[in-house]
């Protein structure tokens, strides 16, 4: 079983350049799905992960 634990006095390391993360910067994405948005490293610009929220007829 894997458990979960916050941690809140580390920072997580860009899987890209190997710089610890203390901001992450987004930019929203307007699709016909609905807003989507990406999430990059401030340092390297590699993307970290995207995401989205949902459409209009989804409720």
């Amino acid at each position: 079983m894997i458990y979960l634990e916050e941690k809140n006095d580390i920072n997580p390391i860009c899987p890209h350049c190997k710089t610890e993360i203390r901001k992450v910067w987004y930019q929203e994405l307007e699709t016909f799905l609905g807003k989507r948005y990406i999430y990059y490293c401030p340092n390297c610009r590699a993307t970290l992960g995207v995401s989205h929220r949902k459409g209009f007829w989804m409720g």
